[in-house]
Parts: structure tokens; sequence; C-alpha cells
């Protein structure tokens, strides 16, 4: 296995337990112990990790995002569940707003309406759409190396051109005090001028999202004007029960 591969694979087994043993990274690598300790170390000094006796444990650091190579191969199931959901909220000849990011990205296969006009800062999401049929537009801006975003103030400026029917927007947490967050300020100022241009947003999370916070707000919780489309049940969702689909 070739270096990125292993330390994508680390990063994607950290993003779904936590903490993994040594051993485990081992096996599943078929890699010496050598070897992932110099992994561990490697991206632990990229802040991605947090070494500790035995193993790893998941970083952390809340102004840091997760690369979009590790996100699209993470939870893949079940943010095709919330995908398939999201889609079905959308109306023929609705203008509506993907924001980047791999949960948006999963809703692209199951857009089969005929007449929608998708406004989009994700650089993942165009061609997608483009082989679709669907016509598209792609805001400018910075594009951001980890998420593929377009950020800054000609991407803020571009969204204030639009309206739309519908926003479907992505987050890394939902906390009952800190509301909705994402690592990066930048893509946070995005979002939530994505939910001022639009009559309706929806927030996909997926079950590891709750009762997490990371750097930057988004918004707060409003009852009427946050939609949340997840797979997470039970106790998880209880405090949200009012914002759920």
């Amino acid at each position: 296995m070739l270096t990125i591969e292993r330390h994508e694979t680390i990063l994607n087994l950290l993003n779904a337990h936590d903490v993994v043993s040594l051993q485990l990274l081992m096996d599943v690598t078929t890699s010496s112990e050598s070897t992932i300790r110099r992994d561990l170390s490697t991206l632990e000094k990229e802040g991605k990790l947090i070494r500790v006796h035995g193993g790893a444990k998941k970083s952390t650091e809340k102004h840091k995002d997760v690369a979009f190579s590790i996100k699209s191969t993470t939870k893949v199931h079940e943010k095709n569940q919330i995908a398939k959901v999201a889609a079905l909220q959308i109306k023929e000849h609705d203008c509506i707003y993907l924001d980047a990011g791999s949960s948006t990205l999963a809703m692209i296969p199951y857009l089969n309406q005929q007449h929608i006009t998708v406004v989009t800062n994700g650089a993942t999401h165009v061609s997608q759409l483009v082989d679709k049929g669907i016509e598209v537009y792609m805001i400018g801006g910075f594009i951001k190396k980890d998420t593929y975003a377009a950020i800054g103030v000609q991407a803020l400026d571009n969204l204030k051109q639009f309206r739309f029917d519908k926003a479907f927007i992505g987050a890394n947490g939902i906390h009952p005090t800190y509301g909705l967050t994402t690592p990066d300020i930048e893509e946070a100022y995005i979002k939530k001028m994505a939910m001022s241009m639009s009559q309706k947003t929806f927030f996909l999370l997926d079950d590891s999202k709750f009762d997490e916070y990371t750097f930057a707000k988004i918004s707060e919780l409003e009852q009427d004007k946050t939609i949340i489309i997840t797979n997470a049940q039970n106790d998880k969702v209880k405090p949200y029960e009012k914002y759920l689909l």
C-alpha cells in the first residue's frame, strides 16, 4: 500500500471510530509497526490526529477541515440515504443552491427533475451536474484546497446575485448551545449568505455530526428556518426533533 493510501485509510478509520489501536492499523494496512508509527508521527505533525499509547485518536482541533478525499469515502451509505431524501424536496423549475461537500455531492445522482437550476460553490459538483444536463452556475472565488469550495469576497458577491427556492448545506457539527458550525470562517460566511438568499434551507447531517461543534458558527438553530435531514435516530436527535424534516 502506498503512503498516501495508508494515510487515507488511517484517517478513515479514525473518522469512524475516534480511537484506533496500532495493531488494528497494522492489520488493515498490512504494514509493519515501524511504518505505522512513522505514518502516525507524520499525520500528527499535520494536525490530523493525536498519538496515544498503543495507537491514535481523532484530532480535537476544531478549526481544521477534513480533506474532501477523506470525507467522500466516509459514511457513504448514510450520506446516500440522506441525499435521496434531500433530492425528493426539489420540485420542477426550482432554483437551488448546493453547498460544497460530500453530502451535497451525493444528491446529484438522485436529481431526476427535468427543469431545475443549480448554483454551487463546489468545484467537485460541476461536472456531474453538467453531465446530467442540469443548468448550473458555479460562483467565482478562491478555491479552498481541502474542500474544493469557492470562498472569499468574490464568492460572497456572486451569491448576492441569486435567489433560491431551496438551499442544501452541509455542516461539521450541530449542537444545542453552539448551533451549526464548520471549521473555516470563510466557508461559514458562504453558507450563511446562501441561507439568507434562500426561502428554505436544508442541512444534511449524518449521525456523526450531532452534539459536535467546530470553530466557526454558520447559524443558530431556528424553527421554520432550519430543516435537518439526517439518518441519526433515537437519543442523538431528541434535542433537535422540532427541526427534523
